[in-house]
């Protein structure tokens, strides 16, 4: 049986796949105008998988020589360069014999110069030029994790492919693509020799182009799920299958993990329709399990770049001036984190937009001892009231020390918040997100039971503040359905008392009545 592939390369006799993602059409221009490129996406979006498939399609024409080789185990070699570059000829060594036999000339060059150990600083060029020089066909590569060397290891390949470029093709390899998460652009390269950071766009100057791989489009989520279908006779409904793409936005590795929590862990029994239930539920599981996929994108929350953009668009902050032009902007929508729509900064899909709080807060959340059933009314329902009521008492006692060491300085309140309210609403509900860099604002939409509750978080910047945030809370009430509205201020300014921050009352805008809490 066939399962949805989580884990690495998807291998086509075992798991579902949805090929021609790659635009061969262009990849193909490059490869024939002799050009130098990049092909970035994050991990776990098909990149391998997709050009191993390409490479081999490539072989097969016999028009030239394609060869794949990922150096990610170079990786481990760091600054020391002769011993990174001791690791990628070996890897290349094993490629050669793999694809293309032992009386290869590249293979005959490799196994003389591994074995007398005589490798320098040149060594790599050297023998692309001897590879090339002796091919019988030009000679195509394709390198898969090349950002994932560190320090001079990375300098000295970039550099020695640069040297070697203006005697291709028959002297050096005809075009050479970059595999990766990163353009060469976002390279921050230390430099040991040199006592300085080299950044990847001086290092490889004759990078011609950058290709993406785009996330599934909704059809080729659908014909993924199908497979399934197909193979166990498993169904999906429309609903489900509409909330999946809404979920991951067609991200591979959510829309496979998703999709196999359901199938394979929760519902093993074929027989059963997958239903939009089943999947909140498969979501849940994800996000609570934190998968390696998962686990990567925390610990790129880290990464100071990282923070200043994320850091922005979790308090919707309305003064960061950051576009898609800035460089930092750009590094993190490479790494899949964010998009760019209607010249807002979006985090890229609803699972991320969950994901990455509950990642940031969740230090936070352990600390707190408060259970649910201290915030319910007789009837069972939520009193939301008493558990806001709760929440500005706690911050107010405790903020200041919580706050002083998170790294997300400015989102260090909607965090803290989002974090209480996370704790509560465990196990009887669920919190649905809604937060862009630019909107002013952040919506939680809390489902428990029957009820339909908005929280909304702004930071007073003016005194038009409460005016605005009376409006957005109707409308976004008015747009969503739900029944019970709460605005909470945040009040930045240290130079106010807590008494004058303080303060709770019920306002009424439009037709919607809206508890106000001043902090």
């Amino acid at each position: 049986m066939k399962t949805f592939n989580t884990t690495g390369p998807i291998k086509q006799e075992k798991n579902y796949y949805i090929s021609h993602r790659l635009n061969e059409r262009e990849i193909r221009f490059l490869i024939d105008q002799e050009k130098y490129f990049v092909l970035h996406a994050p991990r776990q979006s098909g990149k391998t998988t997709a050009i191993v498939a390409f490479v081999k399609e490539l072989n097969q024409e016999g028009r030239y020589k394609a060869l794949y080789i990922n150096i990610e185990s170079a990786q481990a070699a760091r600054s020391d360069f002769i011993k990174g570059l001791t690791i990628i000829l070996n890897n290349f060594k094993l490629a050669i014999l793999d694809n293309f036999g032992a009386k290869d000339s590249g293979l005959v060059f490799l196994e003389k110069i591994l074995e007398t150990k005589n490798i320098n600083g040149a060594s790599f060029g050297e023998f692309l030029q001897f590879w090339s020089q002796n091919s019988d066909k030009p000679i195509l590569l394709f390198i898969d994790e090349i950002d994932s060397l560190v320090g001079d290891t990375l300098i000295s390949v970039l550099r020695q492919l640069c040297a070697g470029y203006i005697n291709r093709p028959k002297s050096f390899p005809q075009a050479v693509c970059f595999v990766g998460v990163r353009d060469v652009r976002d390279y921050r390269i230390w430099s040991d020799s040199d006592q300085a950071t080299v950044l990847g766009g001086s290092a490889f100057n004759i990078k011609a182009e950058s290709l993406t791989l785009a996330d599934f489009s909704k059809e080729q989520l659908t014909d993924l799920y199908n497979q399934h279908t197909q193979e166990t006779g498993q169904k999906f409904t429309q609903e489900a299958l509409d909330y999946a793409f809404y979920l991951t936005q067609g991200q591979p590795w959510l829309t496979n993990a998703l999709a196999y929590q359901a199938c394979f862990k929760d519902k093993t029994e074929h027989t059963t329709t997958i239903t939009k239930d089943i999947l909140e539920t498969a979501k849940e599981a994800l996000i609570k399990r934190q998968d390696t996929h998962l686990d990567v994108l925390y610990s790129r929350l880290n990464e100071p770049r990282v923070r200043n953009v994320i850091d922005a668009v979790i308090n919707s902050d309305t003064t960061m001036q950051l576009s898609e032009d800035n460089d930092d902007v750009k590094y993190v929508i490479d790494l899949g984190l964010i998009k760019i729509d209607q010249h807002n900064l979006w985090i890229a899909n609803p699972m991320y937009k969950e994901v990455l709080p509950r990642a940031l807060s969740s230090a936070m959340q352990l600390k707190l001892s408060s259970r649910s059933v201290d915030y319910k009314n007789p009837d069972g329902t939520l009193n939301m009231h008493k558990l806001l009521e709760k929440f500005v008492q706690f911050y107010r006692e405790n903020s200041a020390d919580w706050l002083k060491d998170v790294h997300y300085k400015e989102s260090g309140p909607h965090l803290l918040l989002m974090a209480f309210l996370q704790r509560i609403i465990n196990g009887g509900g669920t919190i649905h997100r809604e937060y862009a860099l630019g909107r002013g604002r952040v919506d939680l939409s809390i489902h428990y039971g029957t009820q339909r509750i908005l929280v909304e978080i702004k930071v007073k910047r003016s005194e038009r503040t409460l005016d605005e945030g009376l409006e957005q809370t109707a409308n976004y009430m008015d747009q969503v359905g739900d029944t019970e509205g709460h605005l909470v201020i945040f009040n930045p300014h240290k130079d106010i008392s807590w008494d004058e921050k303080v303060f709770t009352r019920v306002e009424r805008f439009n037709d919607k009545v809206i508890t106000v809490w001043g902090l």
